[in-house]
């Protein structure tokens, strides 16, 4: 069907690129950083020799990439919305092993410079170090579980672990940064250098450690004490997808939109250790949380037992994949699979015209079909259903090539774009739009997968 949108927000009503602001602050806070402690490295002379001042010199950035990794991962929410958890994560991931590397070289380079000054070999210097420096055993301890840390880490590795214990190994890295500053404080002559060396240091590990605590622990308690959600309904969709009403007290104050996610335990016996990250299926009205899932696991399929009046833990709201980073007053919606829950949400709060492309396997496979329908109609809508497998083809070439998107939404590059669903159809679509010529910042996404 092809019909009318309602009128769409003016250019002016739009976000003024709030993932490109938040960028912007994040990097001149790391440029900052880097100049500080630069001017803290070379305060610090250069008598030594030149192992000696390797090892000083990645030990310095290593202390401040170790920083921003707490930041990317403390889920402030004003970062969070503003760059969304799968960059910060992805950035977490690819600062995690410029730690791992700069860590190594102080450790090898200041070993090294040290046996020569000793005459020791440096497996020797290395024990005695650990055995008579205070704070060096700490800091062998931390690059060891930084190494566990990175290893799990790895495509390869991450493949092979369940999510679970991918995340219970991750956790190390916790201790990992305690003990690092624990050594940085007992040995760290930057630390004792000046009053202006140790107010930076204890301000950047203030700053740092306060954000893990204030995003990963406070302010999840303080939502979940105020809020106290509970399991109103849990209503099947299929035979393998359910949805699970949420509800609570004074949810109108909670900061959720549609496109968001959130990570859910439900406090049953057998379900509290739990915490699965699912995209609200419905925009937030103030009264309850919907979200819906398709079984992919013991642990998805589990929910469909769950009781009404079940206690629900939820830390969030997470994610960029919301309508505040609209550039144009209309919208394509692209999704995939169970993908389509946050596009769900996403069309029932969006305004100017809207079309949504939807690709499953067959019409049996597509989740909330009827409720995307109803949608699209009240709203003036534009709804394709694209079906067939995976690698399926028409005359014009692949289902999501270019040719058939451009076919389908000619306007496409005057639009925003969201897409979600699997990875391997997110980045088919994304390299789609990059052939047709759609602007980047019009282009929002979210990979239906765990981030790594």
């Amino acid at each position: 069907m092809t019909t009318t949108g309602t009128p769409g927000p003016s250019p002016d009503d739009l976000a003024a690129r709030p993932r490109a602001a938040a960028a912007v602050l994040l990097g001149t806070v790391v440029a900052a950083n880097v100049v500080v402690v630069w001017m803290l490295f070379v305060r610090g002379g250069f008598a030594a020799n030149a192992l000696i001042l390797v090892g000083r010199f990645t030990g310095l950035y290593a202390a401040v990439v170790m920083a921003l990794q707490l930041l990317l991962v403390a889920r402030l929410p004003w970062l969070d919305r503003r760059v969304g958890t799968d960059r910060l994560t992805s950035w977490h991931r690819w600062t995690g092993f410029a730690l791992l590397w700069l860590l190594l070289a102080h450790a090898v380079f200041t070993t090294l410079g040290l046996a020569q000054d000793s005459e020791l070999d440096p497996v020797s210097e290395l024990v005695h170090l650990a055995t008579t420096v205070e704070g060096v055993l700490r800091a062998v301890v931390a690059l060891l579980l930084v190494l566990v840390v990175g290893a799990v880490s790895a495509r390869a590795a991450r493949r092979r672990l369940a999510y679970e214990t991918w995340h219970f190994v991750h956790l190390y890295t916790y201790v990992a940064v305690v003990l690092a500053f624990a050594h940085q404080v007992a040995v760290g002559t930057s630390l004792t250098a000046s009053p202006f060396a140790r107010g930076y240091w204890w301000t950047l590990w203030g700053v740092a450690l306060g954000a893990v605590l204030l995003g990963r622990v406070l302010l999840p308690l303080y939502r979940n004490l105020r809020h106290g959600l509970r399991v109103e309904a849990v209503v099947p969709e299929s035979d393998d997808v359910v949805s699970v009403y949420v509800t609570g007290a004074r949810l109108d104050e909670l900061p959720a939109r549609a496109g968001q996610f959130f990570l859910w335990r439900f406090l049953t016996r057998d379900r509290w250790w739990q915490a699965n990250p699912y995209s609200l299926s419905a925009a937030p009205d103030g009264r309850r949380l919907r979200l819906t899932v398709k079984a992919a696991g013991a642990g998805s399929a589990g929910l469909r037992h769950l009781r009404p009046g079940t206690r629900v833990f939820a830390e969030g709201p997470y994610g960029a994949f919301t309508s505040l980073h609209r550039t144009k007053p209309d919208v394509l919606l692209v999704a995939g699979g169970v993908g389509v829950t946050p596009v769900r949400a996403l069309l029932e709060e969006a305004v100017g015209h809207v079309v949504v492309v939807y690709r499953v396997r067959a019409h049996s496979d597509a989740v909330l079909l009827d409720e995307l329908q109803r949608l699209a109609h009240a709203r003036g809508a534009v709804l394709h259903v694209l079906t067939g497998p995976r690698a399926g083809e028409d005359h014009r070439g692949p289902l999501l090539g270019p040719a058939n998107l451009a076919a389908l939404v000619p306007d496409v590059r005057q639009r925003d774009v969201f897409v979600c669903g699997p990875p391997g159809m997110t980045t088919a679509v994304l390299a789609s739009l990059r052939e047709l010529g759609v602007p980047r910042d019009q282009v929002h996404f979210e990979r239906f997968s765990f981030a790594s």
